[in-house]
């Protein structure tokens, strides 16, 4: 049954209307990434009345994310929450009439399909170019559309990609830019108000394709600069590469795992590596915490254990995913790894 009162402004405005409303209401939406832009995406889809929403994010809460990151506090950073249970948690009281599903998880070739289909839409709240290219194989292998976003310092980008309709990722941009190349939130800073836009651009879009709206303005890439007053759009609709992997020989290189799985990866701008098992495990926190403590501080909560030893700091996941902190050599985290956990 549609709760007319509580989308009662959202009705009124003509585009959306009951009918509309009612569409919203059997979507569903997975968010990849929950830091500053898939926090606001996930506050929009789950207060506009989308009926089902997936929130995928690998990282926990830290304090330096309260600035931007809307929808965690200060107990959460002191908990050390995964994002994507401290984000469920806000927004199951937000609307209880929301299927909202939360999945601790990172993002690569072997389960980027399991993850990101069965859905009417994909919101990239990412900050990683790699994870974006496995949307972009996602949504043309499954004819899901999806909407890119990105905020660095006071600039931001959106653009929308249905398949089949629009360039796709790799006719705009064909390869990732090298490590280290790119601006990030951790190395140029990011000011909130351009999050915000952002993501409210991109949700904009959002309710215009899960209520039939989506006539006007695709095929138009946005870009701004709020600090100075910069705001730029290009027509991109006539960029389709006719001979893109992707959208055009349909090779899905980024699902392939041989291409993009990588046992240890830089999380940039942060000094932490990211280790990866081969295959995910399961770990027994009980046993693995008694035995730590032997070696450094740990401190410990039902979705990960954290160990403080010299100048690092291992946060150990349940499947055996391990970020390093305190190092941006892969060599010396996979060491650490080895040594503490048995990687």
């Amino acid at each position: 049954m549609l709760n007319t009162t509580r989308y009662s402004r959202q009705i009124l405005f003509a585009p959306i209307g009951e009918k509309g409303q009612r569409q919203l209401q059997q979507s569903r939406v997975a968010i990849a990434g929950l830091g500053a832009l898939g926090t606001a995406l996930a506050n929009h889809m789950v207060r506009s009345g989308v009926g089902y929403v997936r929130l995928i994010d690998r990282d926990f809460v830290e304090e330096s994310n309260l600035q931007r990151q809307m929808l965690y506090d200060e107990t959460d950073a002191r908990e050390g929450l995964p994002k994507a249970v401290a984000a469920k948690q806000k927004l199951q009281a937000v609307n209880s009439e929301v299927t909202v599903e939360a999945h601790v998880a990172d993002i690569h070739a072997d389960n980027a399909e399991a993850l990101l289909t069965d859905v009417d839409l994909i919101l990239d709240g990412t900050d990683n170019f790699g994870i974006r290219y496995l949307i972009n194989d996602v949504s043309l292998k499954h004819a899901i559309p999806w909407i890119y976003g990105g905020a660095v310092s006071s600039r931001g980008m959106t653009h929308t990609f249905l398949p089949g309709k629009t360039p796709c990722l790799r006719c705009l941009f064909p390869q990732p830019p090298e490590p280290g190349s790119a601006e990030t939130c951790d190395t140029a800073g990011v000011i909130g108000p351009i999050v915000q836009i952002v993501a409210s651009l991109q949700a904009t879009e959002a309710l215009k394709l899960l209520t039939g709206n989506a006539t006007a303005g695709h095929g138009k890439m946005r870009h701004m600069d709020i600090w100075y007053n910069h705001d730029l759009t290009m027509d991109v609709s006539g960029k389709r590469d006719p001979q893109c992997p992707a959208c055009v020989q349909r090779k899905w290189e980024y699902l392939d795992p041989r291409h993009n799985r990588e046992g240890a990866v830089s999380l940039c701008g942060r000094n932490t590596i990211q280790i990866s098992p081969v295959q995910p495990r399961q770990l027994d926190f009980s046993r693995l915490s008694e035995r730590l403590k032997a070696v450094g501080k740990v401190e410990q909560n039902p979705f990960l254990l954290r160990l403080n030893v010299d100048d690092h700091r291992l946060v150990i996941f349940p499947d055996g995913r391990i970020l390093v902190q305190g190092t941006d050599d892969p060599s010396t985290a996979r060491s650490l790894a080895a040594r503490y956990v048995g990687l």
